[in-house]
């Protein structure tokens, strides 16, 4: 760890891919919420003040009422990814080497536990459209394995420019990190140097401080979110891990004695003597190296892609995707959730004005010193009493009450619900409802498999992106993994399944 190696351009840079991700942040943010039950938390414009939908209701003296419908939506999905009885197949040449590859990615599934933590994948894939994992290699409470860990899309960094929908087009990916200082040493410090020096960039005492003076130091905004500097505790270090594809040249070298082609870099290049069976074309290639900053632009540790598939640990998979734009399955169904929301709470308001009438009041009825106000608020309470003045043949305070008029709340409601499984394809077939009674076996097995075809979009890309990251497992386990862990009885075993190319597809059980 070299002292005074600094990267502030690429740390402006990486601010700047975070704030060209703040309106998807907050698109997640927005549906998050209505999922999991906070759905009157839209801000409104009332009286030249912001405030909460829910606060606004109450003001009114009313109830904000809700009923989760996107929750049991979600959920049914979920239920139809974890019902399919699919595995993942490897195809190669070899049988025995495709078993045991298999073997080996079913080993590795289970010490992830990844049964669940791919149902919290295509969770976060369907609130907010973006789901992301980082496949890496090493060693956890004692143990030397391949890892797969979900990665927060609020986390999570990538270019803005990157459009494909395989994710083949980016050049630039990384991740926000908060780590406490023992857990940051154990990864970077390689000496008591190291430590030392860490504890020098990473100053709790004027953390703070030091990052607003770095902001105005490289002509930054004090309006800058501090989210992006600041870790989510103070007793954190924030660390970014930044990938980039870099470019550098050299030769591609073509050995006509052994028929191999092979890139070599400019330098190693250069020092082959000059030989008649080879033929040398010089050529950029492309190289994914990793960096890992501080807040203050200091390069904790950088280098190469360790990894034998070159490029980065990150698998993400954006749905739809076109023209770069990311819109998920709850944010298709809000507007039906929202306007069911309105008319329950609605419902309500009429049933409860009808039920409870007006209260009429004659003036010369209050008794002296009491006002309307303290009426109203009697009335309110379930056991009020009001004091009247009953002399002279006064009227008394009397209440009129009127059945509620059908509106048609009934019908506007029963048409969000059904606008809700029309747009979201989670019909009552797919729930399970009962059908009706003159619906036959045959035709509502066909509703049922019309239900599930509705979905069959959504779960193959995500599929698409179990089988990207599977692929980066099997790399890792052909790099990483010993002859003990392959079952390999002879070297030439090992060889056989670190060199093997391969190919995956589902298989249905």
């Amino acid at each position: 760890m070299e002292k005074n190696n600094k990267e502030m351009s690429l740390l402006d840079e990486t601010r700047r891919m975070w704030d060209a991700m703040s309106t998807f942040r907050k698109e997640r943010e927005r549906c998050k919420r209505y999922c999991y039950g906070d759905q009157w938390g839209d801000l409104i414009w009332v009286d030249g003040q912001w405030m909460r939908e829910d606060n606004y209701i109450r003001s009114q003296g009313s109830e904000p009422l809700k009923n989760n419908l996107i929750r049991r939506l979600v959920k049914q999905v979920l239920g139809l990814y974890r019902s399919e009885n699919t595995s993942i197949k490897v195809l190669t040449d070899d049988k025995w080497v495709a078993e045991r590859l298999e073997k080996a990615l079913e080993d590795t599934g289970r010490t992830n536990a990844c049964d669940e933590v791919n149902a919290r994948a295509m969770e976060e894939f369907l609130v907010s459209g973006l789901t992301v994992q980082r496949k890496t290699f090493g060693m956890r409470n004692g143990i030397g394995n391949c890892w797969t860990d979900n990665v927060p899309p609020d986390h999570f960094l990538i270019d803005a420019a990157m459009g494909d929908s395989r994710g083949w087009g980016v050049s630039m990916v990384g991740e926000l990190h908060d780590l406490n200082f023992d857990t940051l040493c154990a990864e970077f410090a390689r000496s008591a140097e190291d430590v030392k020096h860490l504890a020098e960039i990473y100053k709790a005492d004027d953390y703070k401080h030091r990052v607003q003076a770095m902001q105005a130091d490289f002509g930054m905004s004090s309006l800058v979110p501090a989210d992006f500097f600041l870790p989510c505790d103070r007793h954190l270090c924030r660390v970014y891990e930044i990938w980039r594809k870099v470019r550098k040249p050299g030769y591609l070298c073509h050995n006509k004695t052994t028929g191999t082609i092979r890139w070599m870099p400019a330098k190693e290049a250069e020092q082959w003597p000059t030989q008649t069976n080879v033929v040398m074309r010089w050529q950029m290639e492309e190289e994914w190296r990793y960096l890992f900053l501080s807040p203050f632009g200091d390069v904790i540790d950088e280098g190469s892609s360790p990894y034998r598939h070159g490029g980065h640990p990150y698998v993400f998979k954006g749905y739809p995707l076109v023209d770069g734009e990311i819109h998920s399955f709850v944010s298709d169904v809000i507007d039906q959730q929202r306007y069911t929301n309105r008319l329950i709470t609605l419902y309500d308001w009429v049933m409860r004005s009808s039920a409870k009438g007006v209260l009429l009041v004659p003036e010369e009825s209050l008794c002296e010193g009491y006002t309307i106000d303290d009426v109203a608020d009697e009335w309110a309470r379930f056991n009020g009493v009001i004091p009247v003045r009953t002399r002279n043949g006064t009227a008394l305070p009397q209440q009129v009450a009127a059945n509620a008029v059908n509106i048609g709340i009934n019908e506007l409601l029963q048409t969000q619900l059904n606008f809700m499984e029309d747009i979201s394809g989670v019909t009552g077939a797919l729930q399970g409802k009962t059908g009706n009674a003159g619906v036959s076996g045959t035709l509502y097995e066909q509703q049922t498999r019309n239900a599930t075809l509705s979905q069959l979009d959504l779960l193959d890309t995500f599929r698409n992106f179990l089988l990207e990251g599977a692929r980066k497992d099997i790399s890792n386990i052909q790099q990483f993994y010993t002859d003990k862990m392959l079952a390999c009885n002879s070297a030439e075993q090992l060889a056989l399944l670190r060199n093997a190319h391969f190919d995956l597809e589902w298989r249905k059980q």
